[in-house]
Formats: structure tokens, sequence, C-alpha cells
């Protein structure tokens, strides 16, 4: 995969992108990561890439020039060719008034062969750029930042960790929080369980006994399928007390239907 970024803070990206995940991708050759710095597109002797919006307000709004010229730069197919998917390359605007990132989405995105990342910054982007340039706007979060250069690292890091051979084990990005899958594929799993699209369940390691407080016996008895019940039954928990909004787009078991009747009607949700 390839991800270009476009920002007038190129530096920002010489600390979050070279550690870990993201750092071993790169040296193995899963992900190439370009910077562009966008004053590098102007033309004028104080290399201005924000201007005042028409009819007023306030703050400053990054100008369509630099930023159509450094697009082009890269030689992308066109807007219209990107949308039918057949290049599987796409031109994204950091906006808070985006689509919010999300698992589902970053899985979309690392299927992508090249990713185009526009960091707005002040009060945005010219419209313009939005509407024929990239083919979409995401957020991270239903918060405002003052440019999306926090943004971007954070879709490089969630796309590139779902790239083939990134994790070194690939059963660790299907076992995480907010990792969709079937019911009947998560009664199936292994001993981890799977997500299923919940919140991920409590996890302990050594010591089984630390200051008084000790590991719970079902993770200590041997009994694996006694393990997948009890962390299903820890990530319904989680997830009621955490994010209920989540338990509306995954598909529950009768069983699982069950337990959040009785942890619902206990009155309590602790562990």
């Amino acid at each position: 995969m390839k991800a270009d970024i476009v920002t007038i803070f190129p530096d920002f990206f010489r600390g979050p992108l070279d550690h870990g995940i993201t750092r071993r991708a790169t040296e193995m050759g899963l992900v190439k990561i370009e910077v562009h710095d966008l004053r590098q597109f102007t033309h004028d002797r104080h290399r201005t890439v924000d201007d005042r919006p028409f009819g007023g307000g306030e703050g400053m709004v990054l100008k369509p020039e630099p930023l159509f010229e450094c697009l082009e730069s890269l030689q992308l197919p066109t807007r219209e060719e990107r949308l039918t998917g057949a290049p599987k390359q796409s031109v994204i605007v950091l906006s808070a008034q985006g689509q919010r990132l999300t698992q589902k989405l970053a899985t979309e995105l690392a299927a992508l062969e090249r990713i185009v990342l526009i960091c707005g910054r002040y009060e945005g982007v010219d419209e313009r750029v939005i509407d024929f340039l990239a083919d979409r706007e995401i957020s991270i979060g239903d918060y405002v930042l003052s440019g999306g250069e926090l943004g971007a690292a954070v879709i490089v890091e969630a796309v590139t960790r779902l790239l083939p051979g990134a994790l070194g084990n690939e059963a660790s990005s299907r076992q995480e929080s907010f990792t969709a899958h079937a019911p009947a594929e998560t009664a199936g799993a292994d001993s981890t369980c799977g997500s299923g699209g919940l919140l991920d369940y409590p996890h302990y390691t050594r010591p089984a006994e630390f200051r008084g407080m000790a590991v719970p016996e079902v993770l200590v008895n041997g009994n694996h399928l006694e393990i997948r019940r009890w962390r299903r039954e820890q990530a319904l928990r989680k997830t009621l007390r955490n994010r209920p909004d989540l338990l509306d787009g995954v598909e529950l078991t009768k069983e699982d239907k069950k337990i959040l009747a009785r942890i619902s009607g206990a009155g309590h949700i602790q562990n």
C-alpha cells in the first residue's frame, strides 16, 4: 500500500510514524508513506497556503491552488475513476465534518492500493477541494482539532496494522474490539474468542495473584468452552457498560440476549 500525506507541517510525522507496527511495516515493504509539504506548491514570497473565506467569518481556510497542484503532481486517477472503485485508490480530506472513522472503515481502506490524506488546517479547506478532488471526508471523532495531522497519523496506524503480515499473528486483528464477526464464527473460535463487534474481553497475565488480586479461576482451569463463554459474557458486560450503542450493530445470539437480560435486570454490571 502507498499512503501520501499532504500537510503544512511535514516534520510532524517524523515521530508518530517512526515507531512500532508502522515502522516495521514500512521496513518490510508492506506500506510506503510519503509526506508532501503543501508550501512547496505555492508561488508567492510568503508561501501562502490560506486566506479569509468569502462571506466573512472567523478564521482562515486552506486555498485551492496549492492543494490542486499538489494532488496533480501525484498523478492520480480522476475523481470519477476513483469513485468507480477500479483503481482502488482514495483521496481523503481530514475534516470534523467527515464520516467517523470506524474499524469497518479502516478495513475498507486497508483493501486499497493507495490513499491520499489531505490534512485540513485552520477552519478547513476550500470546498472545491472536497467537491472536485477528494472522494471522501473522514473524522476521527466528534471533537475539533487544530488540524488533520493527528487524524492522518491515526488513519495510517489503523490501516497499516490491518495489512497482511503487519502484525505477525493475523488472528490478533480478528479478536480486537470493534472487529465484527457473525456469532456462529465467534462461537466456533478457539479459546481466545473474537470480539464479534463488541468491546474486547478482559485480559490477565502472570502472576496469577498480584497484591491480593487473583486472576478469575475460569481462566486457569483449562476448560476452553468455559473460557469462551466467560469471555463472551465479559465482552457483553463491558460493551453494555462503556459503549451500549455498539449493541445495536451486533448480531446477538439467544444466549447473548439472555446474558444481557440477566445483567441488565440485576441493576449492576460488575465483573
